[in-house]
């Protein structure tokens, strides 16, 4: 499997410059896997941390969540749309660069018509950058 995030668009609401996954390389109803490489063209998001060239933690939270609800749709496992509702023991341990492609390793831990609930890792390459659970209700 590799979804394009061509392909993408059409299982999330998210569109660009606010769609933060490039492909999904597997989905299963155990776990998710997604990369996103942010570029140049997120240029604008290096308001937050201008001098470190850090993409903001709260983008790679945002990042894996979409990640996770992008593969839950591929699964077919949810219909509508679904809202971030809480995030949960969010750990930081390095920056993420761009250029650099952030690999997303996701275990679902509750999958309802209703609810997703799920938790992941970002990587870039052996790095660690960060770890944290979140769940999503179904709004519409």
């Amino acid at each position: 499997m590799n979804i394009q995030q061509s392909e993408i668009s059409e299982l999330l609401p998210h569109r660009n410059p606010f769609l933060f996954v490039d492909k999904i390389l597997s989905s299963t109803d155990e776990e998710i896997i997604g990369t996103k490489i942010f570029s140049k063209k997120d240029e604008w998001l290096k308001g937050s941390f201008p001098e470190s060239g850090f993409i903001p933690g709260m983008i790679l939270v945002e990042s894996m969540a979409q990640c996770g609800g992008a593969g839950i749709k591929l699964l077919g496992k949810a219909e509508g749309i679904f809202a971030l509702t809480s995030i949960e023991n969010v750990q930081f341990f390095a920056g993420g660069l761009y250029g650099k492609q952030i690999k997303y390793l996701i275990k679902n831990q509750r999958i309802s018509s209703s609810i997703i609930k799920q938790s992941g890792t970002a990587m870039m390459g052996e790095s660690k950058l960060m770890e944290a659970s979140w769940m999503s209700v179904k709004v519409r």
